[in-house]
């Protein structure tokens, strides 16, 4: 059974090895990929638009006065248009950083040092990736802020009651993950902003779940910052994206210093570039950020509501399967968007995987960058298996065979 979301051009449903070459084995088979929140695989339209970024395209961006060089640096910034785009942002709010791990401690480093200091509170919740707990932890260790972690609901939600009781004016941050990277559960983002906003704290969500599958409006939200990276959303790796509102982004101080950040320099003193170039030094990832633009085309031409409906039928018909199956314990929430977790009674997560694996079936086993939620939930690690554009019923059923397969070494 192929996928039934259209070509972003029309004609027929995308298949393994026309429009998703890494979904090829060898042999021609279909790779039964289920890794998909770890890293997308591409579409053919995103390698074909990079290839020629890099060969009959290619030039440097905004310093050249050649013609190739301003074509370039007009798709690069086009680019930058239509990443912010996806998500309701203005191009002058959208900085291209190295992936939302960059995204955030860029938000870390210069706006917390230069606005917080011992006394003011950050609030992070118990189901946050690594990407989201470190760098704060990094800041308390610079300024002296205090760090509180808001608990989960028993199905696996950002508990905002307890957000609401935990909140106090102290609070100048809360950051919280659109969707979980474990447990696929969605934050309910508006009540969120608003308990943050209520009592005068500033918010960040880390999006790179979320805008592969959800429609983002960051100015309806009313969102202080939003990150993401493009390899979640079937783009390149290297290249990812703070939004910041443009009052905050143009008060923010300059992280790191070098070339395309700078208005003048002299020995004496420097001053910098406006928002969003001051926080862009050195030479761009040109070709990255010309696929990233690519993978916002083609999510955009798919449809953000029909990956969305795709996902969350795969995960219902997943959850089904693997509930009838003794031994399995689900994690996360039943309406998970595109990501399932589970651990097999007796096996490591790493032993499944790796017989998975001999069944042509690729999952993630482990701590999932989230150690916390797995002392949480009181396993060393699990298996997860997620879903994207190109999932069908197929990877279902080779997962269910390769569960039974090990159930049956494992005895």
């Amino acid at each position: 059974m192929e996928s039934s979301l259209h070509h972003p051009a029309g004609g027929p449903p995308p298949r393994a090895g026309q429009e998703w070459p890494g979904l090829v084995n060898p042999d021609g088979s279909r790779w039964h990929y289920l890794d998909t929140a770890a890293t997308a695989q591409k579409p053919q339209a995103v390698i074909d638009a990079m290839v020629r970024a890099l060969g009959s395209d290619y030039a440097t961006v905004h310093r050249g006065v050649y013609a190739r060089s301003a074509d370039m640096t007009l798709a690069f910034e086009a680019a930058r248009r239509k990443v912010a785009g996806l998500i309701g942002g203005a191009e002058n709010e959208l900085v291209f950083t190295r992936g939302a791990t960059e995204a955030i401690n860029l938000v870390a480093q210069t706006w917390g040092v230069a606005n917080l200091k011992a006394g003011d509170r950050i609030l992070i919740s118990t189901l946050e990736h690594h990407a989201n707990i470190v760098p704060w932890q990094m800041l308390r260790d610079r300024t002296g802020v205090d760090i509180d972690v808001c608990p989960l609901t028993d199905d696996g939600l950002i508990d905002l009651d307890a957000a609401e009781r935990m909140l106090t004016p102290a609070h100048k941050l809360v950051a919280f993950a659109h969707v979980s990277n474990v447990l696929g559960s969605v934050l309910d983002a508006p009540r969120a902003v608003a308990l943050a906003h209520g009592v005068g704290a500033k918010i960040l969500l880390d999006g790179c779940q979320a805008v592969a599958r959800l429609t983002v409006d960051v100015k309806a939200l009313d969102a202080d910052f939003y990150v993401f990276s493009a390899h979640k959303l079937y783009g390149p790796t290297g290249i990812g994206a703070l939004w910041a509102k443009a009052e905050i982004l143009d008060a923010m101080p300059p992280w790191q210093g070098g070339g395309a950040m700078i208005d003048k320099v002299t020995f004496e003193r420097t001053t910098y570039a406006p928002a969003p170039q001051r926080f862009e030094a050195g030479t761009p990832a040109i070709v990255e950020a010309i696929g990233f633009g690519a993978a916002v085309d083609f999510v955009t031409a798919q449809g953000l509501a029909t990956i969305h409906a795709h996902e969350c039928a795969l995960v219902a018909k997943a959850r089904a399967a693997l509930q009838g199956m003794n031994s399995i314990r689900l994690f996360g929430p039943e309406d998970s968007a595109g990501i399932l977790s589970f651990a097999l009674e007796g096996v490591h997560p790493h032993d499944l995987g790796t017989i998975l694996d001999e069944e042509g079936v690729a999952i993630r086993a482990g701590h999932h960058c989230a150690q916390p939620l797995m002392a949480h939930l009181g396993v060393p690690a699990t298996a997860r298996a997620s879903f994207g554009i190109y999932s069908n019923e197929s990877d279902i059923a080779a997962l269910v065979r390769g569960i039974e397969r090990t159930k049956r070494i494992f005895g």
